[in-house]
């Protein structure tokens, strides 16, 4: 299979000007002949749902959530970068371009990236129209704040609620839309596989999750917005809900999987307190601009956070300042969080685990006063409070590495597209943009580029040579898709076993984190092969599922996603192993720097892996994306 990114010719700087004129368009007349499915109401699906009713495009929405109010993407907390330059300290498109590149350690398209910090611009006039109540500066300006791995302050905000706010903005588009007639919703609807017609997308196939009905549903191209994959690590900070089912279903389709184990490990989260929990809490990284990161210098083994004041300011040690001067608490997600399990590794974690380090916010308060803070990150010290008990505006933060996001997902061209025709993938769901390291506040971005002002331009180019004939959902497709789909769900039901869905998605993040997460061998990644293999073995005969699958059964609705999670864990595996560098957030032990620091290899992995599935228990074949820097030199990563 040969990998075709459709990467535009010419100049950085006006590939995507030339690319959107260069591209089919609908006559706006046609465009209401044309249905298009969308699965996913997040920031990604919302935008686009509410962007193609707007163009005249009838749309389909899927959620399994009850309202697309719900959808994770409202747990963002920090804020959406792009290149305004409102504070005037050298921010431009090129230097987020750049910053965006290189954190995610040069593992990233640059026609990709240099479009994302073109559309930025957009985005935040789109919002602020919307009525996004970003904060604002005393003269008028909206504000901004700096995030890690940049050295200028590009993040727009909304207190600690960014996500929230950005969702509501596209919600309210789309309900619009849904008012007007352009978008039919189908809430606590799940998508359970995609249906291929004469080579294209024409379709899926969902469960009522309420009566348990499995239903076809047909359209022209089909749009999954269905954001990551954290949760088969099972904690993590991921909604519950939150799976790769309608990804992994495309996947066995014919769609490539990109950069599998690219997964992202989110430095500020509230440390794991017990065997009890079912998923972690993140901490915004903008917490980082004014908490100072530390560990005391000697091990204090069981050091509470209201004890901290009881160590010297002698006897602590600012590790992140201390080895990264330049950037300090603000080296980008993958460096703090590899530092802070690398001091806890030797001893000097804090609280009663030892897995956390202290975000200290005394300074800043001292500094700028209780007030500033509070109205800054108020509501993030509220939340922090009631989970943990401790006040930080008295004592520090705990905070530890959690899995986070996904930089890995459906492989897609330029145009979003994946190898299958007609389906495409938005946001999180796919791998486009972040290379093997997010920066903070580049998803909510990436997900508004892709349906506000990405989507629009590249679906209208297939669509145009598609005949306006709507395919029956009669046709053999359909009902074998729907045969298979009913056929799992009854085998689920009937295994009857002794262990639960929450025993085995346990064992089988414990497995992914213990060898497939921040750090990682040779010999650990085979181990974890094996255990993946065994754990899904022993699921097939034995796990335990009360209820039917005609009626509403949540027990069976997780089943059917970790059984997708078990075969996606062991292609991340697969993928890791075939990487043996240290990339970005994916810290290969035998390729490291003399000072411990990530060593790519960038005559053997620059390139994007590309898995194609070729049947249940047989091996998946790679393919291989070269990706060609043109515009920036491949260097190692520096925040010193």
């Amino acid at each position: 299979m040969k990998l075709d990114s459709k990467i535009p010719e010419g100049p950085l700087a006006e590939k995507w000007t030339k690319h959107k004129f260069n591209l089919k368009l609908v006559n706006p007349a046609n465009k209401r002949k044309y249905d298009v499915i969308v699965v996913g109401t997040g920031l990604a699906g919302a935008s686009a749902a509410a962007s193609l009713a707007e163009l005249g495009y009838d749309v389909k929405a899927f959620c399994f959530q009850d309202s697309p109010r719900r959808a994770h993407s409202i747990a963002a907390q920090g804020g959406i970068n792009a290149a305004k330059n409102y504070q005037n300290d050298g921010d431009s498109v090129y230097r987020l371009f750049y910053d965006t590149i290189k954190g995610g350690d040069y593992r990233a398209r640059e026609g990709n990236v240099h479009r994302l910090a073109e559309v930025s611009v957009n985005i935040i006039d789109q919002c602020v129209a919307q009525g996004v109540p970003f904060a604002r500066e005393y003269g008028g300006l909206l504000a901004n704040r700096s995030f890690g791995g940049a050295q200028v302050s590009r993040t727009f905000y909304a207190r600690g609620q960014t996500g929230q706010q950005l969702l509501l903005g596209a919600y309210s588009a789309m309900n619009r839309q849904i008012a007007n007639g352009k978008v039919k919703m189908y809430n606590r609807t799940e998508m359970l596989d995609v249906v291929i017609v004469d080579g294209k997308a024409r379709g899926i196939i969902t469960r009522d999750l309420v009566t348990g009905k499995i239903e076809a549903h047909s359209g022209h191209a089909v749009l999954l917005c269905t954001g990551g994959y954290g949760n088969v690590f099972y904690l993590s900070t991921n909604a519950k809900g939150s799976n790769v089912t309608a990804a992994w279903r495309a996947h066995k389709k014919g769609a490539l999987f990109g950069n599998p184990c690219y997964t992202q490990i989110h430095p500020t989260c509230i440390p794991v307190s017990g065997d009890h929990q079912s998923k972690l809490t993140l901490m915004s990284e903008s917490l980082r601009n004014d908490g100072r990161v530390w560990v005391p210098k000697t091990a204090h083994p069981g050091l509470k956070a209201k004890d901290a004041a009881n160590i010297p300011e002698s006897e602590r040690d600012y590790f992140l300042e201390r080895r990264y001067p330049s950037f300090g608490n603000l080296v980008p997600r993958d460096v703090a969080s590899r530092n802070a399990k690398m001091v806890c590794d030797e001893g000097r974690g804090v609280g009663a685990t030892g897995l956390a380090v202290f975000l200290d916010f005394s300074d800043a308060i001292k500094r700028d006063g209780k007030k500033t803070i509070e109205a800054k990150y108020g509501n993030l010290f509220d939340m922090y409070q009631q989970i943990t008990g401790d006040n930080p505006y008295e004592a520090p933060m705990m905070i530890f590495p959690a899995v986070h996001y996904t930089m890995g997902g459906l492989w897609v061209d330029y145009n979003l597209m994946t190898t299958v025709p007609g389906l495409y993938a938005l946001g999180e769901a796919n791998f486009s943009d972040h290379g093997a390291n997010r920066l903070g506040a580049s998803a909510l971005m990436q997900g508004l580029a892709d349906g506000y002002f990405v989507i629009p331009y590249t679906i209208g180019d297939y669509l145009a040579g598609m005949p306006y004939e709507k395919v029956s959902t009669d046709k053999p497709e359909f009902k074998e898709a729907i045969e298979q789909a009913t056929n799992r769900l009854n085998t689920l039901v009937n295994i009857n076993g002794n262990k639960t869905v929450d025993e085995f998605h346990r064992e089988l993040g414990l497995a992914m984190w213990e060898y497939c997460g921040m750090s990682r061998n040779e010999a650990g990644l085979k181990t974890a092969k094996q255990k993946i293999q065994s754990i899904r073995e022993e699921f097939w005969k034995n796990v335990k599922i009360l209820g039917g699958a005609n009626e509403l059964n949540m027990e069976l609705e997780k089943a059917n996603r970790v059984a997708d999670f078990m075969e996606l864990g062991e292609l991340m595996v697969d993928d890791a192993l075939s990487r043996a560098e240290s990339c970005g957030g994916h810290f290969r032990e035998e390729s490291a720097t003399e000072d411990g620091e990530a060593k790519r290899n960038d005559e053997q992995f620059a390139y994007v892996s590309a898995w194609e599935y070729k049947g249940d228990n047989q091996p998946e074949v790679l393919h291989k994306e070269e990706l060609v820097f043109e515009n920036v030199k491949l260097t190692q990563r520096s925040y010193k």
